[in-house]
């Protein structure tokens, strides 16, 4: 595959230590459940730290939507160098994983973290506590997994993303900027209209959101296409969407319940995204005790993809702190 933009001529991408899987992490899921495979499946991209680097732990990258692992490739490999075991998936539903046959109660991100906690603990055998960092839905994900795995969790950052639940969450998601919230909640009618359009669809949101257009190449953008066009692709992507009012009465429970995590949590957006500091400061500070803010400089929505160095500085500084 070839590309052209500006953004990956400056981070050339190294592959050579990243190994591909696709284990079942639910192997006794009932195939009619699991979209006619042997058992829930996820794919993900593996990539340990080079031989001679001081092994300082594990990083979980969660993609968010319209992506896939693959929005994490300029990353990974920087991340790894600097000592890290990273772990990038295809969440369930996404990319190359298991596109369950079931709605929407098969994706509250409680059922979604579960899976990765699997995937870390039982298939990768990783043994210390885990750094989570979680883009978009991703970062929905990310708050379920420190949340229900406190003691698993070295630090969780997440961002570019309201969590469900939370005050902004609910004075917003009925607004023009979250239109698509109400649209992807619809049962049936967004995957009759999106239909044969997924590229037209997917361009909207790179477009809308987008700081640098370089960042997402012709190729990058048939990558994502490619991965939603597919049997399942899109409605499992609109029943994670679904899944957010679960999602709401879930997360506003664990707080009443147990109250806010204990987990270390870092809100990181890009710094010409579409969050103010002091409202993200806020939505963190209702589900955790320890909350800071960081944005990456002259990035949108697609961090990862538009500035990976910032992204990898961010992401470092923070893991690396305590």
């Amino acid at each position: 595959m070839a590309f052209s933009s500006a953004v990956l001529a400056a981070h050339p991408i190294d592959a050579s230590r990243w190994t591909h899987h696709r284990p079942a992490i639910r192997p006794d899921a009932n195939p009619l459940d699991a979209g006619g495979e042997q058992g829930i499946k996820l794919h993900y991209v593996s990539c340990r730290p080079p031989f001679e680097a001081e092994k300082k732990g594990t990083i979980l990258l969660i993609h968010g939507f319209p992506q896939t692992w693959y929005q994490f490739r300029r990353v990974i490999t920087p991340l790894s160098d600097a000592g890290y075991h990273v772990i990038a998936p295809d969440y369930r539903g996404a990319g190359d994983s298991t596109k369950p046959a079931q709605y929407e109660a098969v994706f509250t991100k409680a059922v979604m973290a579960e899976d990765l906690r699997i995937l870390v603990r039982e298939v990768e055998g990783v043994e210390g506590r885990v750094h989570v960092v979680g883009h978009d839905i991703g970062g929905t994900v990310a708050h379920a997994y420190a949340t229900q795995y406190p003691e698993e969790t070295a630090s969780v950052c997440w961002g570019e993303c309201p969590i469900p639940g939370s005050s902004f969450y609910e004075h917003h998601k009925r607004t023009p900027q979250f239109w698509h919230f109400s649209f992807h909640s619809i049962p049936d009618l967004p995957e009759l209209l999106i239909a044969g359009r997924v590229k037209e669809y997917q361009k909207h949101f790179f477009d809308r959101h987008c700081q640098d257009p370089s960042a997402l190449t012709l190729e990058d953008r048939e990558v994502y296409a490619q991965a939603y066009s597919g049997s399942g692709g899109m409605r499992c992507a609109l029943n994670v969407y679904r899944a957010f009012e679960r999602d709401a009465v879930q997360n506003y429970t664990w707080v009443k319940e147990k109250g806010k995590c204990k987990v270390r949590c870092l809100t990181l957006w890009g710094g010409a995204s579409w969050m103010s500091e002091a409202e993200a400061r806020k939505m963190g500070e209702e589900c955790y005790d320890d909350v800071e803010y960081a944005d990456v400089p002259c990035a949108g929505h697609w961090i990862a993809e538009e500035q990976p160095t910032g992204f990898v500085d961010a992401v470092l500084e923070w893991v690396e702190k305590h």
